[in-house]
């Protein structure tokens, strides 16, 4: 897990005098991974928590409301998880950097987060140092992409068979995807995303065509297999 203790800038580098903080806005349903975050961002000169959020509404109200120059998002969150959250975040500030944070590989989710317009992934098992770099990264404007990350697009650029299935899904089949092997009906999710049922139907056709699967059970399955859903 992330560790609490992170080494200072690399190369004993020290941010100039007078360079404005990067203002963090937090965004977790656990008060543990709140605090453990809070604490080695702390320890960072150029870094500051300047707040925080326990549900995917939350975020969207905070970034709404405040001035943040990245936001640390969990992808499990309760009410919206961090796929749906992070979809509405680009429409309320299209620019603000979102770098997500799992539990989960990056084989899982990453390339489909990246697609719907994540910053980067990081995993919660990767080095803290990993997190604190990610962030310099994603606040000047680019994308944050690890080593083991590098590799998985590498391969999907040349055609790997390994890929996995799910990795073919466009950002909204990926997002309906998901809901579907939640157990959503097709209704509710139509109702969540602005759609109408039809539309939801038949992005529910197409995630089975892509896939090779035939109902919502494969799906469900295929999602508990693939450690996408406990």
């Amino acid at each position: 897990m992330l560790e609490p203790q992170v080494t200072r800038l690399e190369s004993g580098v020290r941010p100039e005098i007078g360079t404005p903080m990067i203002r963090i806005l937090i965004a977790d349903d656990h008060a543990i991974v709140r605090a453990g975050l809070r604490q080695f961002i702390a320890d960072q000169p150029d870094m500051e928590v300047t707040g925080e959020a326990a549900s995917g509404s939350e975020t969207v109200a905070r970034v709404r409301d405040g001035a943040f120059d990245v936001v640390l998002l969990d992808i499990s969150m309760p009410d919206k998880n961090g796929i749906d959250t992070l979809r509405l975040l680009r429409r309320v500030h299209p620019e603000l950097p979102v770098l997500m944070l799992s539990a989960y590989g990056e084989d899982q989710y990453a390339v489909n987060l990246l697609r719907a317009g994540a910053a980067g992934y990081v995993s919660k098992e990767a080095a803290s140092t990993q997190l604190v770099s990610a962030i310099r990264t994603v606040v000047q404007g680019r994308k944050y992409v690890s080593p083991s990350l590098a590799q998985i697009l590498a391969e999907g650029v040349s055609g790997d068979a390994g890929r996995p299935l799910h990795a073919e899904l466009s950002q909204r089949e990926f997002q309906i995807f998901c809901k579907l092997a939640g157990g959503a009906a097709v209704s509710r999710i139509a109702g969540e995303l602005s759609l109408s049922v039809k539309t939801v139907s038949t992005y529910r056709t197409r995630i089975l065509d892509k896939m090779a699967l035939k109902s919502n059970a494969d799906l469900t399955y295929y999602a508990i297999k693939n450690g996408l859903i406990e």
